[in-house]
């Protein structure tokens, strides 16, 4: 969806889920049409609220149903010749499993740190900051 000027407005999440051991991890996935690492997000359906938008994007995305969380904040940047401006909400996993498919074809659950550094684009590794700030 696009509102101000031909913005492109996107919303995700923050993925993450506890392990056996109480450590927390978050989820990022593997887009092969742009080799890229980054979280579960994606474009807003006309009429579509932006909560609702990142929860159906983590669904399709990662196969997991989530119960969102705090409001991380909206990371802008341009996508080709557009402006694109993501809203991000942290999310607990809850049910569901991962199936990969032609948009995602790989996930993987890594301890915050270790996700910021295996994340593509830099403007992805201020929500780990703030994932943390909100913990």
């Amino acid at each position: 969806m696009s509102d101000r000027a031909g913005v492109v407005r996107a919303a995700g999440c923050v993925l993450w889920r506890r392990t056996a051991d109480g450590a927390v991890e978050v989820c990022l996935i593997h887009r092969p049409k742009y080799d890229d690492w980054s979280f579960p997000k994606g474009k807003v359906k006309a009429g579509e609220e932006l909560l609702a938008a990142a929860v159906r994007e983590v669904r399709e995305e990662t196969g997991r149903a989530c119960e969102p969380g705090a409001l991380l904040g909206t990371v802008r940047y341009r996508a080709g010749t557009r402006e694109k401006e993501v809203t991000y909400w942290s999310a607990e996993a809850t049910s569901g499993a991962f199936t990969p498919n032609k948009e995602v074809d790989a996930l993987r659950w890594l301890p915050p740190e270790e996700a910021r550094g295996l994340l593509t684009h830099p403007q992805d590794r201020s929500l780990v900051t703030w994932f943390l700030a909100a913990w």
